[in-house]
């Protein structure tokens, strides 16, 4: 049996690959779990540097496995949605809170949680098979793993709202437009590839400024200018205090290259 989560590492940059081509990647509990845990793992690895997110075979991912909810609700269960919290929730938290770039190579159809995912990464690569679907209200369901907080973001409440009730697919030129894909490309075989690349890159510059980017826009969403200032004030103690800052404002003066350690 093929493990559900493959997990590749090239230098600073891990790839995880979600592994079940023959339900288009949809979400049984062994793959939230290896999701959910080995994002645990890199979230505290120091080693890793930038993670790509990949789907095998066709798809990127089509969000909860059915066959299994429907076994899950056939039960009994008193708590039918409880992968909510046990699963979803703490994997859209750490994509999210990440502490490092995150890059989607979403090649195929991203559907409801799927398609959350995506939305949770910093840079999101696409192809012209590249599709999006919310489709939540299609089995009677709101939206989870993130999306009620990421797609407001991305493409605005009023839109937001039209995509989580109609529940109509997005293609890839329309995704693009509305800033759901970051990149589009004309060739679905290199959205792999250009998300590696992009996440190479990414994993060779100022890691910890990265981060600090991350926790910087999360407090500007939603916060105030007073907040919003408080949280740049404590991103530039932490970025200046690195040895990154240093080596890059020393290379800069000098006019050379910097090379950031990620520290």
């Amino acid at each position: 049996m093929s493990e559900p989560l493959l997990v590749e590492r090239t230098d600073a940059v891990v790839t995880l690959t979600l592994n079940r081509p023959e339900s288009m990647n949809s979400l049984d509990v062994a793959l939230k779990e290896a999701l959910r845990d080995t994002l645990a793992d890199l979230e505290r690895d120091r080693t890793c540097r930038a993670v790509v997110l990949a789907g095998a075979g066709r798809a990127f991912c089509v969000g909860q496995d059915l066959r299994e909810h429907v076994a899950t609700l056939e039960s009994g269960t008193i708590d039918p949605l409880h992968t909510v919290r046990a699963h979803y929730n703490p994997i859209a938290s750490m994509l999210a809170n990440m502490p490092k770039p995150v890059v989607a190579a979403v090649r195929g159809m991203a559907a409801g949680a799927g398609a959350s995912l995506a939305f949770l990464a910093d840079f999101r690569i696409g192809g012209p098979k590249t599709a999006f679907l919310m489709a939540f209200t299609n089995v009677g369901l709101a939206a989870d793993t993130g999306a009620s907080w990421s797609l407001p973001r991305l493409v605005g409440h009023a839109k937001a709202i039209e995509l989580l009730m109609l529940a109509q697919p997005v293609k890839a030129d329309e995704a693009q437009r509305l800033g759901l894909l970051t990149t589009l490309l004309d060739d679905d075989e290199q959205v792999l590839p250009a998300a590696q690349e992009l996440a190479a890159r990414l994993a060779s510059g100022p890691t910890v400024a990265y981060g600090a980017i991350k926790r910087q826009l999360s407090v500007g969403d939603a916060g105030t200018l007073s907040e919003a200032l408080a949280a740049e004030a404590q991103a530039q103690a932490i970025c200046g205090a690195t040895a990154d800052h240093r080596q890059a404002t020393a290379a800069f003066v000098a006019k050379q290259k910097p090379t950031f350690l990620g520290a």
